[in-house]
């Protein structure tokens, strides 16, 4: 069949006059029929979704340990030590201010009083070190155990430059002997005792703190990552 373009009137029956108004041909009208036919029969493909990366293909990039999620954990760590120790000294203070416990008190139940303060000492930094593994575990994703161990690490490394810059200091002026040190009615026995057990509670419970901290920061990820599957 031959086909014609340009006007559409040209597009006339034989035998009619194409000058007229009412020369629609019924070429033209078939070919309008045939387009709309074909427009309402095609089949729409809807887009299909980006294919979803599983958690265990993008663990190689995202394992290991992270500097910069141990950082910012410890940041938490050392600003959450500040604010609980300040809570607890108000608290503390105004409890004694309420029961009129005196320093002649404390000094009677020395024992007492010193186990209280090394308990919650621990018990504070251990709490300070719990939130600052879980940002480290949130921000990380991955080996929230690691970053938590890296917040812990990095606490232990600057305690130790401090103590070995307190130590030249101290070599230099003496600076140990000028503490004025209350006067405890303990012996030195019973002091290097609780020195030790405070030490080594300060060293190995901040440290489980933090590592539980960061397991628990991954375990947000992990549950999207279940969910998604």
């Amino acid at each position: 069949m031959a086909q014609s373009y340009g006007n559409t009137g040209t597009l006339t029956e034989p035998g009619m006059d194409p000058g007229t108004d009412t020369t629609t041909t019924k070429r033209y009208e078939e070919a309008r029929a045939a387009a709309r036919r074909a427009m309402t029969t095609a089949t729409q493909v809807p887009d299909q979704p980006a294919a979803k990366i599983p958690a265990e293909v993008e663990r190689p990039a995202y394992t290991g340990f992270k500097f910069g999620a141990a950082l910012f954990g410890w940041l938490i760590t050392v600003s959450m030590a500040v604010l609980l120790t300040a809570v607890v000294a108000g608290a503390s203070y105004g409890a004694g201010y309420v029961l009129d416990y005196t320093r002649a008190d404390a000094k009677q139940q020395a024992g007492t009083v010193a186990i209280t303060a090394a308990a919650v000492l621990v018990l504070t930094l251990s709490l300070a070190f719990y939130i600052g593994g879980y940002v480290a575990g949130r921000l990380a994703r991955f080996d929230g155990a690691r970053q938590g161990f890296g917040v812990w690490m990095i606490t232990l490394l600057l305690l130790a430059v401090a103590a070995g810059v307190g130590a030249y200091w101290n070599s230099q002026y003496d600076l140990v002997g000028r503490v004025d040190r209350p006067d405890m009615p303990l012996s030195n026995d019973v002091l290097l005792t609780g020195g030790l057990f405070t030490a080594a509670a300060l060293v190995f419970l901040p440290l489980l703190a933090a590592l539980l901290g960061g397991k628990t920061g991954q375990r947000y990820h992990d549950k999207i990552d279940d969910m998604l599957d």
